[in-house]
């Protein structure tokens, strides 16, 4: 249970944030209000918490002491905050808003420029985990924004996570995040291409993992995606067209500073040719079907 207990809505309630909202309730803080432009996915999970589905989003701001967000990508980002007709900044003054989406590090910059003119708070608080660990509260969070806005929040970003990570003000956090994500992908695209090389060759697939996990070719996703890989089962813990957006983020950046990433362009290159196949809402494991003999081409 909370020592401070805090009043709290939520604007996205996929997987992700619906189980952060079932986190916070459990550790006995009020979730006010829940937001999603799926309102189904916003009134299930409000009968379940018991709270209020908001209809706008300046009602979900209304009653909460912070106000926390998991939407998509900057044009989302830029539509709940800066949306002339309805936003989250309608009398925020005093408010505190902590974003969980990877977005480009701008999009932080100026969302944090717009919540100050306003009296508000905004923080990043980016995520490298799974559902699983929203629900249980071991999330890996990596911080953005104002160290005073950080400290005010801690208990509530403690009881989220289990590895936290203040980085530096906005944008910093997102610029990690964007690295992690990057790398992933890489590290996810090579492992579907050297498990396909491997079976167009004719070799046990089991002993193969093994070996890599023993060698320089071992990763985290190894552990995570090779089974999945190998048995075609691609269900959606962390989307293809996410990842081609999240590794999108980190060629624009590497544009801007005139740094050649040719691995993350060709692993950015990949997801998209997913989504062209219409396949961009499997798992990132599926990129596998772009390597193995037989099937997706």
């Amino acid at each position: 249970m909370s020592n401070t207990t805090k009043k709290i809505s939520f604007v996205g309630v996929g997987r992700m944030g619906a189980n952060m909202a079932r986190r916070l309730n459990d550790c006995g803080h009020t979730i006010t209000a829940v937001y999603d432009v799926y309102a189904e996915a916003a009134q299930s999970l409000a009968g379940e918490l018991g709270c209020t589905a908001a209809a706008t989003l300046a009602e979900t701001t209304r009653d909460a002491d912070i106000i926390i967000t998991v939407v998509t990508d900057d044009d989302s980002m830029r539509e709940i905050f800066l949306n002339e007709e309805d936003n989250l900044l309608v009398d925020a003054s005093g408010k505190t808003f902590i974003n969980c989406a990877t977005v480009s590090p701008d999009v932080h910059v100026e969302i944090e420029k717009a919540a100050d003119l306003v009296g508000a708070t905004s923080l990043e608080a980016c995520m490298a985990s799974s559902i699983s660990q929203a629900r249980e509260g071991s999330l890996y969070l990596m911080i953005g924004g104002s160290e005073e806005g950080f400290n005010a929040c801690r208990e509530v970003l403690d009881q989220l996570s289990t590895n936290l990570r203040y980085i530096g003000h906005a944008g910093e956090a997102a610029k990690v995040k964007a690295l992690v994500n990057m790398v992933m992908n890489i590290n996810t695209a090579a492992l579907a291409e050297g498990l396909g090389l491997g079976d167009a060759l004719g070799l046990d697939l089991g002993m193969l993992c093994e070996v890599f996990s023993q060698t320089g070719a071992n990763s985290r996703v190894l552990e995570t995606d090779s089974e999945d890989m190998i048995d075609r089962d691609h269900e959606c813990w962390f989307s293809a067209a996410h990842a081609a957006k999240d590794s999108g983020i980190a060629n624009a950046l590497g544009k801007a500073e005139g740094i050649s990433l040719p691995l993350s362009e060709a692993t950015e290159e990949q997801y998209r040719k997913m989504i062209e196949l219409g396949i961009g809402e499997l798992d990132k494991s599926g990129v596998a079907e772009l390597t193995f003999k037989g099937r997706t081409s």
